[in-house]
């Protein structure tokens, strides 16, 4: 038997806006609060469906030094252009890496300057 992502943990200043923000882009819900103020989000069925949670641990100040791990994202029900329009009026901001602008994703960052990506056709839209 081999192990499975079961939750991906984002340490951020502000989890319950942070929660706002991925709730909307992932249709997530809020699964559960702890008591120092971080939230656990994640697919509507609860923990332990085939998607991880995303557990957002309050965090005074950011990790120092640029993260190793990023999300990436790809649309459901939409092609990637409507979703990029989506994405930005939620609050993510298009982040720069050093793309060369032919990459086929999106590199943005959300309102805690966390990256992510939003790739194009890995998904089948539902």
């Amino acid at each position: 038997m081999a192990c499975r992502i079961s939750e991906l943990v984002l340490g951020c200043r502000e989890p319950e806006v942070l929660a706002r923000f991925w709730c909307e882009v992932l249709d997530f819900v809020v699964l559960g609060r702890e008591e120092d103020g971080s939230v656990e989000i994640g697919p509507r069925e609860g923990f332990g469906g085939a998607q991880p949670t995303l557990f957002l641990s309050r965090r005074a100040e950011p990790e120092p030094g640029k993260s190793r791990l990023h999300i990436d994202v790809n649309a459901t029900d939409r092609d990637q252009d409507a979703e990029l329009e989506r994405l930005l009026k939620l609050g993510a901001r298009p982040a720069d890496i050093g793309q060369t602008g032919e990459e086929p994703w999106h590199v943005l960052a959300d309102p805690e300057g966390n990256e992510f990506c939003l790739l194009k056709a890995r998904l089948n839209p539902l």
